[in-house]
């Protein structure tokens, strides 16, 4: 997780505003560049706001922020959930 200090943010995200990155990144058929996000999002967003956004939902375990793009991972299905449980480490 990065850990942003609370005397370093300028601006906090509203919830419309992490819907709406959320509902791209879900629509997102591969993995995409933060740049490519910030271009379908429909309104302009502050890069330092994104970078909170994005940080918030990689400590959730909702999506993958490599070198390589962001990824959607969140799953909510109760079948998915089973499995992982009953599942074995090699």
């Amino acid at each position: 997780m990065k850990i942003y200090k609370m005397e370093n943010i300028i601006h906090y995200p509203s919830l419309k505003t992490i819907l709406m990155i959320e509902k791209v990144l879900k629509n997102a058929e591969t993995m995409i560049d933060r740049e490519e996000l910030k271009r379908r999002l429909p309104v302009k967003i502050m890069h330092q706001t994104l970078n909170l956004i994005l940080a918030y939902l990689e400590d959730k375990n909702m999506i993958i922020d490599s070198h390589k793009g962001i990824l959607w991972i969140y799953n909510p299905s109760p079948k998915l959930k089973k499995a992982i449980e009953k599942g074995k480490e090699i």
